[in-house]
Protein backbone atom coordinates (compact mmCIF):
# COMPACT_ATOMS: atom_id res chain seq x y z
CA UNK A 1 0.00 0.00 0.00
CA UNK A 2 1.25 3.45 -0.88
CA UNK A 3 0.21 6.53 1.11
CA UNK A 4 0.45 9.65 -0.98
CA UNK A 5 0.22 13.33 -0.28
CA UNK A 6 1.46 16.54 -1.82
CA UNK A 7 3.12 19.32 0.16
CA UNK A 8 3.14 22.95 -0.92
CA UNK A 9 5.10 25.85 0.53
CA UNK A 10 2.02 28.00 0.98
CA UNK A 11 -1.61 28.63 0.12
CA UNK A 12 -0.60 30.80 -2.85
CA UNK A 13 0.57 27.62 -4.66
CA UNK A 14 -2.91 26.07 -4.52
CA UNK A 15 -5.59 26.20 -7.20
CA UNK A 16 -8.17 28.95 -6.80
CA UNK A 17 -10.96 26.66 -5.53
CA UNK A 18 -8.55 25.08 -3.02
CA UNK A 19 -7.48 28.53 -1.75
CA UNK A 20 -11.12 29.55 -1.41
CA UNK A 21 -11.90 26.40 0.59
CA UNK A 22 -8.96 26.99 2.94
CA UNK A 23 -10.22 30.57 3.45
CA UNK A 24 -13.71 29.24 4.24
CA UNK A 25 -12.26 26.81 6.78
CA UNK A 26 -10.29 29.64 8.40
CA UNK A 27 -13.45 31.71 8.57
CA UNK A 28 -15.23 28.76 10.20
CA UNK A 29 -12.80 28.87 13.14
CA UNK A 30 -14.76 31.93 14.25
CA UNK A 31 -17.67 29.66 15.19
CA UNK A 32 -15.51 27.41 17.37
CA UNK A 33 -16.66 26.83 20.93
CA UNK A 34 -13.39 25.85 22.58
CA UNK A 35 -13.19 27.37 26.08
CA UNK A 36 -11.28 24.35 27.44
CA UNK A 37 -8.62 23.63 24.83
CA UNK A 38 -8.45 27.17 23.36
CA UNK A 39 -7.76 25.37 20.06
CA UNK A 40 -10.12 26.63 17.36
CA UNK A 41 -10.63 24.30 14.40
CA UNK A 42 -12.62 25.11 11.28
CA UNK A 43 -13.53 22.89 8.37
CA UNK A 44 -15.17 23.55 5.04
CA UNK A 45 -16.38 21.18 2.35
CA UNK A 46 -16.95 21.76 -1.35
CA UNK A 47 -19.94 19.76 -2.53
CA UNK A 48 -20.46 18.33 -6.02
CA UNK A 49 -22.87 21.18 -6.87
CA UNK A 50 -20.21 23.80 -6.05
CA UNK A 51 -21.71 24.88 -2.73
CA UNK A 52 -19.53 25.25 0.36
CA UNK A 53 -20.55 24.28 3.88
CA UNK A 54 -18.58 25.10 7.03
CA UNK A 55 -18.32 23.89 10.61
CA UNK A 56 -16.15 24.24 13.68
CA UNK A 57 -15.18 22.27 16.76
CA UNK A 58 -17.68 22.34 19.63
CA UNK A 59 -16.41 21.42 23.08
CA UNK A 60 -18.36 20.49 26.17
CA UNK A 61 -17.44 20.39 29.83
CA UNK A 62 -18.54 16.73 29.84
CA UNK A 63 -15.63 15.57 27.71
CA UNK A 64 -15.86 13.74 25.25
CA UNK A 65 -19.31 15.11 24.48
CA UNK A 66 -17.90 17.73 22.11
CA UNK A 67 -17.33 17.18 18.41
CA UNK A 68 -14.48 17.91 16.01
CA UNK A 69 -14.91 20.43 13.20
CA UNK A 70 -14.55 17.75 10.53
CA UNK A 71 -17.45 15.67 11.83
CA UNK A 72 -19.61 18.72 12.53
CA UNK A 73 -19.09 19.78 8.92
CA UNK A 74 -19.55 16.38 7.26
CA UNK A 75 -22.62 15.46 9.30
CA UNK A 76 -24.20 18.87 8.75
CA UNK A 77 -23.47 18.79 5.02
CA UNK A 78 -24.98 15.33 4.73
CA UNK A 79 -28.09 16.31 6.65
CA UNK A 80 -28.63 19.60 4.82
CA UNK A 81 -27.54 18.90 1.25
CA UNK A 82 -29.68 15.90 0.45
CA UNK A 83 -26.65 13.64 0.31
CA UNK A 84 -24.60 15.54 -2.27
CA UNK A 85 -21.08 14.19 -2.63
CA UNK A 86 -18.17 15.99 -0.98
CA UNK A 87 -15.46 16.80 -3.53
CA UNK A 88 -13.00 18.44 -1.17
CA UNK A 89 -12.49 19.30 2.50
CA UNK A 90 -10.14 21.83 4.15
CA UNK A 91 -9.29 21.82 7.87
CA UNK A 92 -7.58 24.73 9.63
CA UNK A 93 -6.70 25.59 13.22
CA UNK A 94 -5.84 28.56 15.42
CA UNK A 95 -4.02 27.92 18.70
CA UNK A 96 -4.62 29.63 22.04
CA UNK A 97 -2.21 32.41 21.08
CA UNK A 98 -4.09 33.19 17.85
CA UNK A 99 -1.48 31.58 15.58
CA UNK A 100 -2.07 29.11 12.77
CA UNK A 101 -1.60 25.54 13.92
CA UNK A 102 -1.65 22.10 12.32
CA UNK A 103 -5.00 20.34 12.66
CA UNK A 104 -4.49 16.88 11.27
CA UNK A 105 -7.82 15.06 11.54
CA UNK A 106 -8.10 12.67 14.50
CA UNK A 107 -8.76 8.96 14.02
CA UNK A 108 -12.52 9.27 14.55
CA UNK A 109 -12.73 12.00 11.91
CA UNK A 110 -10.60 9.97 9.51
CA UNK A 111 -13.01 7.05 9.93
CA UNK A 112 -16.01 9.31 9.20
CA UNK A 113 -14.22 10.67 6.12
CA UNK A 114 -13.54 7.13 4.91
CA UNK A 115 -17.17 6.13 5.30
CA UNK A 116 -18.29 9.36 3.59
CA UNK A 117 -16.22 8.36 0.57
CA UNK A 118 -17.73 4.87 0.55
CA UNK A 119 -21.25 6.26 0.96
CA UNK A 120 -20.88 8.65 -1.94
CA UNK A 121 -18.86 6.28 -4.13
CA UNK A 122 -16.09 8.82 -4.79
CA UNK A 123 -12.97 10.18 -3.18
CA UNK A 124 -12.64 13.59 -1.59
CA UNK A 125 -9.51 15.71 -1.58
CA UNK A 126 -8.41 16.74 1.93
CA UNK A 127 -6.42 19.94 2.47
CA UNK A 128 -4.54 20.40 5.74
CA UNK A 129 -2.59 23.63 6.29
CA UNK A 130 0.32 23.06 8.66
CA UNK A 131 1.33 25.44 11.43
CA UNK A 132 4.55 26.30 9.58
CA UNK A 133 2.66 27.74 6.57
CA UNK A 134 3.03 24.65 4.39
CA UNK A 135 -0.01 22.83 3.01
CA UNK A 136 -0.55 19.06 2.70
CA UNK A 137 -3.11 17.67 0.30
CA UNK A 138 -4.37 14.09 0.34
CA UNK A 139 -6.41 12.70 -2.58
CA UNK A 140 -8.47 10.45 -0.33
CA UNK A 141 -9.30 9.54 3.25
CA UNK A 142 -7.57 6.23 2.44
CA UNK A 143 -4.28 8.13 2.51
CA UNK A 144 -5.08 9.34 6.05
CA UNK A 145 -6.53 6.05 7.31
CA UNK A 146 -5.41 3.16 5.11
CA UNK A 147 -7.05 0.43 7.22
CA UNK A 148 -10.44 1.99 7.97
CA UNK A 149 -13.31 -0.06 9.34
CA UNK A 150 -15.64 -1.10 6.54
CA UNK A 151 -19.22 -2.31 6.45
CA UNK A 152 -21.52 -3.40 3.69
CA UNK A 153 -23.61 -0.40 2.75
CA UNK A 154 -26.80 -1.11 0.97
Amino acid sequence: MEIRYWEYDGVEELKEEERALVAAAREATGGSYSPYSHFKVGAAVLLEDGSVMKGSNQENVAYPSGLCAERVTLFSASAQSGGKAVRMMAVTAIDGEGKSATAAPCGACRQVMAEQERRQGSKMRIIVPLGNGKIRIFDSADDLLPFAFEAELG
